[in-house]
């Protein structure tokens, strides 16, 4: 293994000039339509007007809203909200890939379009990108989830904007099972999300898995006589040539060539004493790590468990392109705290906000498409349904003979009688509900049904 050196050196003398030391970023993505940051800080905010009060006259009630239109001069609404500016905790974003395609909903319902492409979609979400940027807190974080269509053209635009030294991670997400067909190249079974953060200090709650015991006897294969303690051996130097204490020499030894002590003398004196060090019959000294101190298996960047709709027996709403909640999960509860204030400004099933509101987490979802806002409300109200269940009520939609199976609240009258008791959601979930004017009354209908849902629920003792 390669060990660490002077950045100034390359082979004991002065790196050759056309090495360049210097890890600024000097790459820029440039196209047609790049407009300065200036303009674009300068949008012009919507005018929203205020269709449902989350309070509905209860007081105390978390201050979540979903905002019906297009986000982008929502976002400079919010720009100018004292409570929500600066004030974003995470933001993920799952926005359009670039496919040249409008999605369907399983009921054949048009959801959204996806028609940008080249230097269009780049300019669409670097003007997004750098309001979300301002609307973030310091100790704030944002994760978006792309294709291999534009992840490596928004990489080069997330350096840019957020600056290069606050990436953190490119995950790899196992998004299908794998394919029995390709077209001469390998199995497109992944996509990909883009993490950074607004500054070196930011929100981090370590996700880590649980230990099977097959694989804590595998990592931690000795067994303390003494105590019963399960451990594992570790070095105690690392990579490095330091000239302070952890440098010099320990026990009359020095460190190998090239490292250092990971402690300094004084502290593995102590780590000794206490029986944290194990001497192999040569005299090599190595730590012991104790399976009782580990909290479990540090998460890597690729995630394979967390699959999108793929067989019968998930629960999922029917939206195009619905995320796995479990997915979500563990970035909101890694990156935010209870209370923490969530973003998602391409909403569209919801499945971050109803995820964010089950772990304590305020939100604010925006959507431009009025099948995404009844596809949310109706997930509050009715929860998620068996994948298969959307065939059936598909076909008694046509048995009523409703032309299409419309993005209502509520299923037909007759399947809703067998379905809503079955699938009840939590409709006490506290939100606002603005729309961007001009409004054309695209909602009217989803959310008188909502209300009276939300009088249901109450005359019922289940709202919080």
């Amino acid at each position: 293994m390669a060990t660490g050196i002077s950045k100034t050196k390359w082979a004991g003398e002065q790196a050759p000039q056309k090495y360049s030391t210097n890890a600024s970023l000097d790459i820029a993505l440039v196209y047609d339509g790049k407009r300065p940051e200036s303009a674009i800080l300068a949008t012009a905010p919507a005018e929203l007007q205020l269709l449902r009060d989350a309070s509905q006259g209860e007081k105390h009630v978390p201050d979540n809203r979903l905002y019906y239109g297009e986000n982008l001069h929502i976002l400079a609404a919010l720009l100018k909200d004292p409570s929500i500016s600066g004030h974003v905790h995470l933001i993920y974003i799952d926005p359009p890939f670039a496919t040249n395609t409008v999605f369907q909903s399983r009921a054949q319902t048009d959801a959204y379009s996806d028609l940008l492409a080249g230097a269009h979609y780049l300019e669409f979400m670097r003007e997004r990108l750098i309001l979300l940027r301002e609307l973030l807190a310091d100790d704030g974080s944002i994760y978006i989830h792309l294709d291999d269509n534009m992840a490596f053209h928004i990489k080069v635009l997330m350096d840019e904007i957020f600056g290069r030294k606050n990436f953190r991670n490119w995950i790899t997400r196992k998004k299908c099972n794998p394919k029995n067909y390709t077209r001469k190249a390998y199995g497109n079974v992944a996509d990909y999300i883009l993490f950074y953060t607004k500054s070196d200090t930011y929100v981090w709650n370590r996700p880590v898995e649980a230990w099977t015991d097959e694989r804590s006897q595998k990592e931690y294969q000795y067994v303390e006589k003494e105590t019963g303690r399960r451990y594992k051996k570790v070095p105690v130097h690392a990579p490095g040539v330091r000239a302070g204490e952890t440098g010099q020499p320990w026990r009359g030894m020095n460190p190998p060539p090239g490292k250092h002590w990971q402690f300094t003398p004084a502290t593995l004196d102590e780590m000794d004493a206490r029986g944290e060090i194990y001497w192999s019959p040569t005299g090599n000294p190595r730590r012991k790590v104790y399976l009782d101190q580990s909290s479990g298996i540090p998460i890597q960047d690729i995630w394979l468990d967390f699959r999108d709709a793929h067989n019968q027996n998930i629960k999922i709403t029917g939206y195009p392109t619905e995320k796995n909640p479990e997915l979500l999960r563990r970035i909101i509860s890694t990156s935010s705290h209870p209370e923490s204030l969530v973003l998602d400004c391409f909403s569209g099933s919801g499945t971050t906000l109803d995820v964010a509101s089950q772990l304590g987490r305020r939100w604010v979802g925006i959507d431009n498409s009025a099948e995404a806002i009844a596809t949310t409300l109706r997930r509050f109200a009715q929860g998620l349904a068996p994948m298969g269940d959307f065939v059936s009520s598909r076909k008694a939609a046509l048995e009523t003979r409703d032309d299409v199976f419309k993005p209502t609240l509520f299923p037909p009258s007759e399947l809703a009688e067998k379905l809503l008791p079955k699938y009840r959601g939590d409709a006490s979930i506290s939100f606002s509900l603005y729309t961007a004017k001009p409004y054309g009354g695209e909602l009217d209908s989803t959310l008188e049904q909502w209300r009276q849902l939300w009088q249901e629920s109450r005359h019922e003792g289940r709202l919080r």
